[in-house]
């Protein structure tokens, strides 16, 4: 931390002013209030930094966490969101123990965009009533929600509210289009309270800040309720998870030689999450946004995030009275802002142009964090992109009939490939994966070939068998056997064999002598068959050639 101290210092500070009105609003909306935004931007923005396994990491509350604390806060309350975060904090310690960081880099880039762009649907819905000025309805649907505010305004319109939103999100999405390293979103956000103070505007504020952090405390939840919270509990370790190592991975892209180490992360990121509810914080998670904006700033090191948290305190503690007064139709426009410039247009247009199956489960995964919820949404995601992925694998593999002499043989081969009667021997090459998803196609392809008398499966191309793959397999062998033909396999590899070997199809090869490391090899003992000589048992070598 010091290798550019002075950088860190302005980064962290400039990273403090974007945070402030983001941790505000990520509070609120979560159902926890304001002040626990900002207790979990302070608590869980210093120890992420200290223990986390990335230099440039940024963390506190986002909107992705807000959405999945929303119905938690609704089912068991404050107190429920509070045992969940410690709850996950103790999940993510355990994935980092048990080194997991590395799987969740298998997620499909489909399914990430998908629910970010959910995400950033659920915030700006769930931002409606705020920016209305209405009380927000009954529901857990962030869409139904939506629509009874917007019919409760249209009763009683309430023109201030919504006009300081628009105004807010309207000077941020164009004075970061404008001038990116200024924080449009802090100015725009005092000029609101300003207008809404000196002119009296009927708007509703945040409210009382207390000033200062709460004193720790353990006594969140009734010990006999904690099994119902650990399916939540485990939704968000497992968003935690995500966000962050999403978001370190891009801060290494950003960052000239940057390089996070994602079990670290993530056992930094449970730290925070077992600390923050100690505070009256919500879960945390590393923050794509307020991370890029540190980056830009000119990070060098974790100091800039500690100073993040730092300048984030001294406002608790010294501004509460001043951060009360922020209308609330304010931080609803920094939110819709943050909502919009979630989506990455530029990456969506490419997966929209890379096929459909992946614009499917984008927009599947989309819709689904809409309508239910985000691992509902993931589960799906990831459940659809597995079936494309199969279905391509299906599509890959084939068997099909070639010459004896397609490839250059060594010495004197050709000529023994030429002089086998073609009537009499026919060559398979089986390409690609051997799996459950494709193997059902190849028993018909190598039966209803028309009769030799010596077929040779050629298998070096074979990339895969599972099980389903070497019974498939046996039952063609079993079938051309039963017509007469004699089956030899030639080329199979060394990590191929325990699939067949386990359901007797590679042993009884083997042992009458029909297995061969080579195609030449093989065809020396179709000639031999075919002269009337019988096969020598043991005589297939049975090495990858």
């Amino acid at each position: 931390m010091g290798r550019s101290p002075r950088r860190d210092l302005l980064a962290g500070l400039t990273v403090a002013v974007v945070a402030l009105p983001l941790a505000l609003g990520f509070g609120i909306s979560s159902g926890a209030g304001a002040e626990a935004g900002l207790a979990t931007a302070v608590v869980a923005g210093a120890l992420a930094a200290v223990f986390g396994g990335s230099n440039l990491q940024v963390s506190g509350p986002t909107g992705a966490m807000t959405v999945v604390l929303v119905p938690i806060v609704h089912r068991y309350g404050v107190d429920g969101v509070l045992t969940v975060g410690l709850l996950a904090g103790a999940v993510l310690v355990a994935l980092a123990l048990a080194r997991a960081g590395r799987w969740m880099a298998y997620v499909p880039v489909p399914v990430v965009e998908g629910f970010t762009v959910g995400i950033a649907g659920v915030i700006a819905l769930q931002q409606v009533p705020g920016a209305l000025g209405v009380p927000e309805p009954d529901g857990d649907n962030p869409a139904v929600v939506a629509a009874r505010a917007a019919g409760a305004f249209l009763g009683t319109p309430h023109w201030a509210a919504l006009g300081l939103a628009l105004g807010v999100a309207a000077v941020m999405l164009v004075g970061s289009r404008l001038r990116p390293a200024v924080p449009f979103s802090l100015l725009a956000v005092v000029v609101a309270t300003l207008l809404a103070r000196f002119a009296d505007l009927p708007v509703e504020s945040i409210g009382h800040l207390p000033a200062g952090l709460p004193t720790p405390s353990l006594g969140f939840f009734e010990a006999a309720d904690v099994p119902a919270l650990l399916p939540p509990a485990l939704a968000v370790a497992a968003l935690a998870a995500l966000e962050s190592l999403m978001s370190a991975t891009a801060a290494d892209a950003m960052g000239a030689g940057e390089r996070h180490d994602s079990d670290r992360e993530l056992f930094g990121q449970g730290l925070a999450n077992l600390a923050a509810p100690l505070f009256g914080g919500v879960a945390a998670t590393g923050a794509i946004a307020r991370t890029a904006v540190n980056v830009r700033s000119g990070a060098a090191s974790r100091l800039a995030s500690l100073v993040h948290a730092a300048v984030l305190a001294v406002i608790v503690f010294a501004a509460a009275p001043l951060v009360s007064g922020i209308p609330l139709a304010a931080l609803a426009g920094v939110l819709i802002a943050t909502a919009v410039r979630m989506v990455e247009t530029g990456s969506l247009r490419a997966l929209a142009r890379s096929g459909r199956g992946a614009t499917a489960v984008l927009v599947l995964t989309a819709v689904a964090t809409l309508a239910f919820d985000l691992v509902t949404a993931v589960v799906v995601g990831l459940l659809l992109s597995g079936a494309l992925a199969l279905a391509e694998v299906a599509r890959a593999a084939r068997v099909e009939q070639v010459p004896l002499h397609e490839e250059p043989p060594t010495a004197g081969h050709r000529e023994e490939e030429r002089a086998l009667p073609a009537e009499h021997v026919a060559a398979y090459r089986i390409d690609g994966p051997l799996l459950f998803a494709a193997a059902h196609r190849f028993l018909p392809q190598l039966t209803g070939a028309d009769r030799v008398r010596v077929a040779i499966l050629r298998m070096s191309r074979v990339s895969a068998i599972d099980a389903s793959g070497a019974v498939v397999l046996g039952d063609a062998i079993a079938a051309l056997e039963r017509r007469g033909t004699l089956v030899l396999l030639s080329g199979l590899r060394a990590e191929h064999h325990r699939p067949l070997a386990a359901l007797g199809v590679l042993d009884r090869l083997r042992d009458q002598g029909r297995v061969f490391g080579t195609t030449p090899e093989a065809i020396a003992c179709a000639r031999r068959h075919l002269a009337g000589a019988e096969l020598p048992t043991g005589a297939g070598t049975g090495a990858a050639g």
